[in-house]
């Protein structure tokens, strides 16, 4: 096969459904495209119990092993130390959580649930069931059990993946930008 019969980038990218760029990563492009729907779809049934995104994951560490310094919050939720702090203070607003000071280090402040916030437990479990349906409706019991099986592997693999800057080491000497 000549030049001319190889397909271009754009025939390639629109051929397999992926930007030209994607082509490299189309597994990496899907599940950036899947995460970004499942996040909306939580957004949207949240909405209703007054959560956002996010703000569930931290109830949900807190139901389960009860008051947390802020510090484990954010290690565990792996989020901007600023970005937890708002979700923590729009869940103290709501009432949800509240603020204690930690017996063990008077400089630190432990995390709990509220009455109320504890309340929101159904909810947020009737909320994930109605969002694990929607996300894999169509799948088979021994297809969702491969799936989770797949997701747990691609989740070990980018925790345990070192975490270098890429910025800037790309040679774009190999690229062939305005070529054409």
């Amino acid at each position: 096969m000549d030049a001319s019969e190889e397909p271009t980038a754009d025939a390639v990218g629109s051929v397999c459904g992926l930007p030209a760029a994607a082509r490299g990563g189309p597994v990496s492009h899907a599940l950036s495209r899947v995460a970004r729907l499942h996040r909306a779809a939580a957004g949207r049934l949240l909405r209703g119990l007054g959560l956002y995104p996010g703000q569930e994951m931290v109830m949900m560490h807190l139901w389960e092993n009860g008051s947390a310094r802020q510090s484990e919050l954010i290690r565990m939720l792996g989020l901007d130390p600023s970005t937890v702090t708002k979700m923590l203070q729009r869940l103290e607003q709501a009432g949800q959580v509240r603020r204690l000071p930690d017996p063990a280090d008077r400089r630190a402040v432990l995390v709990e649930a509220t009455e109320c916030g504890t309340r929101l437990l159904c909810e947020i479990e009737r909320v994930w069931g109605v969002l694990e349906e929607e996300s894999l409706a169509g799948l088979s019991p021994d297809e969702r059990e491969q799936f989770l099986t797949l997701l747990h592997r691609v989740e070990a693999n980018l925790a345990a993946a070192p975490r270098a800057d890429l910025a800037g080491s790309a040679d774009v000497g190999d690229c062939s930008f305005g070529a054409g």
